[in-house]
């Protein structure tokens, strides 16, 4: 993924399915380098992981 997609996704209402070494995420924030993100898995945990933008994936 590229980081304007990223800016994309942050900035839309719509519930977009984005997936990190294939387990589904949201992305909290774009780094100011925009090549990483901070992201949380879907569901009750939120531990938050610094992830590069270049391994998340949409689906």
């Amino acid at each position: 993924m590229d980081s304007r997609r990223v800016k994309q996704i942050l900035s839309s209402s719509a519930d977009i399915d984005v997936t990190y070494n294939g387990v589904s995420v949201w992305i909290d924030e774009l780094h100011q380098d925009e090549k990483m993100a901070t992201v949380h898995l879907r569901g009750p945990l939120e531990e938050r992981t610094i992830v590069e933008i270049g391994e998340l994936k949409e689906e």
